[in-house]
């Protein structure tokens, strides 16, 4: 396979001429190549010689942009900018894969699924200040076709390229490849317009109504916090085998030894720190203090990947599962593995995010998103996780790491061929410092933004220990 690349890379280096025009904030961007039999789809003619990716022009389609969302917007029209880019170089590099319509399934429709999500924020950090502009979601979509006279000639390391490589699960997934060169590349986020005074954010939380026969009782496991800094950047579920395939740095508590390495076996035969014998893995990407410069500061997962920072040990670390407003839980299988919320939720997108910020004294009014708060004093930071409660009763993982599990409905209801299990919910508490000086671990392009926040949970709970929470939950009693 090895051979195979040189040869595909050297042969892209021979005959491609990529050019990229970046016209302010999601303009006409071309990247051009010389076509063969191979490049061949439903939608790219035998007789092109040259293939480009254009998208409407955002920017010159927006209202008049209040003063207070300058910021927000700008790097937001610079994120559709990189986005294309991206799209560009992905187009070149899969030159020759795929069947018919591989581009549209694989380039530009994740491409239109990504500025989506980018024009609403843009449209949304308007709406705080001035009325809301419609309409931008027809300004998302993108084509393939001729190339567009007067392009501007650059190299092909003009565009940027996404953390983590084309693999990507759409969930924290690492991938091998994004250290390299990652060394020296500036912080990318957070900034103050990422946070939002919690006190002028108006009431948000919905009320869940629990029907007759719900499952009202809670099973509690007691961690600790990790005061002893199990740390590593790691994935055992995404990037089993692979060194900082998170490419940013994990807390984790329970399972006392969760790498790379870890396999079922491993981790059954590991200690924990669960007071009540509860040997799962739960673990999430750090928060850190900016002000101050944290041990890893120079290394891969740390600082030479744009996670700069001290690292800040919780407060306060909550792990509760929780029954279902509509009936009985069933148990979860041992070795069930969930993630929940989007590492790439910044670019990627807001279908799989799952973030939950707040203060200490609101979080029963307030939960945001996308914003990190601004907590008044003798208030601390709330990070908050509910994990996908339902599980299609057969597999402990899927390809995409989501797929064996689900959200319940609305009306707390599990999909059809799924069943009701336990739901996981954890509550991180911090005191930080003041705003904007802590931001969570991330990947690189991801700007820090809150709503990259995400958690990892394997279940490693022994039976015994599985029944007690599911008879705790199913009657009604607190446990734990």
């Amino acid at each position: 396979m090895r051979a195979d690349h040189r040869r595909g890379r050297s042969r892209r280096n021979a005959v491609m001429a990529v050019t990229a025009l970046l016209a302010g904030g999601g303009g006409l961007v071309a990247v051009n190549y010389a076509a063969n039999a191979s490049d061949v789809t439903a939608t790219t003619p035998t007789t092109r010689s040259a293939q480009t990716i254009s998208c409407p022009d955002v920017k010159g389609k927006l209202p008049a942009v209040p003063q207070q969302a300058q910021a927000e917007v700008d790097r937001n029209l610079q994120l559709l900018d990189r986005q294309i880019a991206e799209a560009n170089q992905r187009l070149v590099d899969t030159r020759g894969q795929g069947g018919p319509n591989f581009v549209q399934n694989a380039i530009l429709g994740p491409l239109t699924d990504k500025r989506k999500a980018t024009v609403d924020r843009i449209a949304i950090a308007i709406g705080r200040t001035a009325a809301k502009p419609t309409g931008l979601d027809a300004l998302a979509v993108c084509n393939l076709g001729l190339d567009a006279p007067g392009t501007q000639t650059s190299g092909a390391g003009s565009t940027s390229q996404s953390p983590g490589g084309a693999q990507d699960d759409g969930s924290n997934t690492g991938q091998q490849g994004n250290g390299a060169g990652a060394a020296g590349q500036s912080n990318d986020g957070p900034t103050a317009a990422d946070f939002v005074d919690i006190t002028e954010v108006a009431p948000n939380v919905p009320k869940v109504r629990r029907q007759a026969g719900a499952s009202t009782g809670a099973f509690t496991s007691r961690c600790g916090v990790n005061k002893q800094g199990q740390h590593n950047s790691d994935n055992d579920i995404v990037a089993p085998g692979v060194s900082n395939g998170a490419h940013h740095v994990h807390d984790y508590v329970g399972n006392r030894k969760v790498d790379f390495n870890s396999t079922n076996e491993s981790l059954s035969a590991e200690g924990t720190s669960c007071t009540n014998g509860d040997q799962s893995a739960y673990y999430w990407p750090v928060l850190r203090d900016t002000t101050r410069q944290g041990p890893d500061a120079n290394a891969l997962g740390g600082g030479a990947e744009g996670n700069r920072g001290a690292i800040l040990v919780p407060a306060t670390v909550t792990i509760t599962y929780q029954g279902s407003p509509t009936g009985k839980v069933v148990a979860m299988p041992r070795f069930l593995r969930i993630i929940t919320g989007d590492a790439k939720a910044f670019t990627n997108g807001t279908k799989n995010a799952n973030a939950h910020w707040s203060c200490t004294g609101f979080e029963s009014k307030v939960q945001l998103t996308d914003k990190y708060p601004i907590c008044p004093g003798g208030s601390k930071v709330v990070r908050s996780f509910a994990f996908q409660s339902c599980w299609d009763g057969r597999n402990i993982d899927s390809a995409d790491h989501r797929s064996h599990v689900a959200f319940a409905d609305a009306n707390g209801n599990c999909a059809r061929g799924f069943k009701a299990i336990p739901q996981l919910t954890m509550r991180l508490t911090y005191k930080t410092p003041a705003a904007p000086n802590f931001a969570v671990d991330g990947f690189q392009g991801q700007q820090h933004n809150a709503i990259t926040d995400h958690n990892d949970f394997i279940n490693v709970m022994n039976d015994r220990l599985m029944s007690q929470a599911v008879s705790c939950i199913n009657s009604g009693r607190r446990c734990g």
